[in-house]
């Protein structure tokens, strides 16, 4: 017999640990899976073990907030499976998923999608040497095992994330070779028609003004303007060649480059559920549409946290209130007039998190070129396709994401296109002389992860339907 909840929650970072703890505030059973082996998601991962020892240290207040928050998520009651893939949700949803090499079905009348986002695939020449690595693969590592760099790191990229790596690495005694910052020019005159907006969020801001501070008086070069990134080594990282604001190209010797270009929401499961989903201008991708509660096109399926619009983590906090609110009412747990009283000062909360969203995104806009990399350039990891393969197949008619997939296999990988949709999506546009939200994305299919014959195998439908 297969197990029951009125909620199931896939993801145990800041908006699944909230919602589970506020839906068995009211009485909800709820189940929540994550595929990492203890809850925090990536902004708190490892907190519970990390939070009181050197790397919490390094990793600042920022990091040890979350301790508090897991603490009552453990003892909220929810029952909590670490080390869980889901890797298919059928309607009436039905839940399957794997655990120690063997599979589940389980049903639920909600599910909130908690997955968080994704850094932003940034393919340049050489992106795949062994040496290149995102900001937020480092941050995992310097998170888990304390693992600070014995070697200077070159860091390229923008955005507030590059900046606090930096500065934790700083305080590690790591060491930095260099920042190219690949900025944009022109970003506070983009960000201007935000700071109104924006001055109700005036901590966040603070506190970013300081780590620039911080990092002007370190000893290493800040480059600005950086464009047209290339990574070259024989087996491995050797050199960085880059393009300056003035048009000069330069290049230093390196053996660690760490990229990033911003972060986008994981849409991977509401994609995989045919939820209705809307191009976000200002971020340069797709977010699934959300109402006030955070239900999704599909009834019953909720999604909360950065995976429904990048905010941080204290917004995803209050989004899984506000989503846990709503399945309550869903569930019929409490009215709506209830839900509505309560969610007031929840949804001005939110409001406040979000204010310095706009300034930012106005700030760190992804540069043009990572959209259009050169044909050289692999940007199917998978399938080791570069973008001059995908341009030619491009030029065979007017072929839509997934005519390019049959025709190439992008997209066909363990990935599954969470590292070339976009790129794919832009190749197109530019070939098509259309709007890249005009062209669509990858049909995603199951199982969402990898899954093993024995996991299939173990799964016992027959027993159940008897």
């Amino acid at each position: 017999m297969s197990r029951s909840f009125d909620l199931l929650v896939i993801g145990s970072g800041p908006a699944g640990m909230t919602a589970a703890i506020e839906a068995r505030r009211f009485g909800l059973s709820v189940l929540v899976v994550d595929d990492q082996a203890a809850p925090g998601g990536q902004i708190w991962r490892a907190v519970e073990t990390r939070a009181e020892t050197s790397v919490g240290e390094l990793l600042g207040k920022e990091y040890k907030v979350g301790t508090s928050l897991t603490k009552s998520f453990r003892a909220s009651g929810a029952i909590y499976e670490p080390s869980t893939q889901v890797w298919q949700i059928e309607p009436e949803w039905e839940i399957f998923m794997s655990r120690a090499q063997r599979a589940e079905r389980v049903q639920a009348t909600s599910v909130l999608l908690a997955t968080g986002a994704q850094e932003r695939p940034a393919p340049f020449p050489g992106w795949t040497l062994p040496g290149v690595l995102t900001v937020g693969a480092a941050q995992i590592l310097l998170k888990t095992s304390r693992h600070i760099p014995d070697r200077p790191v070159w860091v390229a990229g923008s955005g507030p994330l590059p900046m606090l790596y930096m500065i934790q690495l700083l305080r590690g005694q790591g060491r930095i070779a260099g920042w190219l910052d690949t900025t944009p020019a022109g970003g506070w005159r983009r960000a201007l028609p935000h700071a109104a907006r924006a001055r109700a969020g005036w901590k966040d801001i603070v506190k970013g003004l300081q780590w620039m501070r911080q990092l002007k008086r370190a000893d290493f070069p800040i480059i600005r303007g950086v464009t047209h990134l290339r990574a070259e080594g024989k087996n491995r990282l050797e050199r960085v060649e880059y393009r300056t604001a003035d048009g000069r190209v330069q290049q230093v010797d390196a053996e660690l480059l760490l990229i990033h270009e911003g972060v986008i929401p994981s849409i991977h499961m509401t994609q995989a559920l045919g939820c209705e989903h809307i191009w976000r201008d200002e971020q340069v991708c797709l977010a699934p549409v959300v109402d006030d509660w955070g239900q999704t096109s599909q009834p019953g399926i909720f999604s909360a946290g950065d995976g429904a619009g990048v905010g941080g983590a204290r917004a995803a906090c209050v989004r899984g209130e506000l989503a846990a609110l709503g399945i309550a009412v869903r569930i019929g747990k409490i009215s709506v007039d209830e839900a509505q009283h309560i969610a007031a000062p929840l949804r001005r909360r939110l409001a406040v998190e979000l204010s310095t969203r706009p300034l930012l995104d106005a700030l760190y806009p992804p540069r043009e070129e990572i959209f259009a990399p050169s044909d050289e350039t692999v940007i199917c990891r998978c399938e080791e396709l570069t973008a001059g393969q995908i341009r030619e197949a491009a030029a065979i008619g007017t072929p839509d994401p997934n005519q390019i997939k049959s025709l190439t296999r992008a997209g066909m990988g363990p990935c599954q296109g969470r590292q070339c949709a976009y790129t794919v999506a832009h190749i197109l546009a530019a070939a098509q002389k259309k709007q890249v939200k005009q062209i669509g994305f990858f049909a995603i299919r199951p199982p969402l992860k990898p899954l093993t014959l024995g996991e299939l195998a173990s799964l016992d439908i027959a027993s159940e339907s008897t």
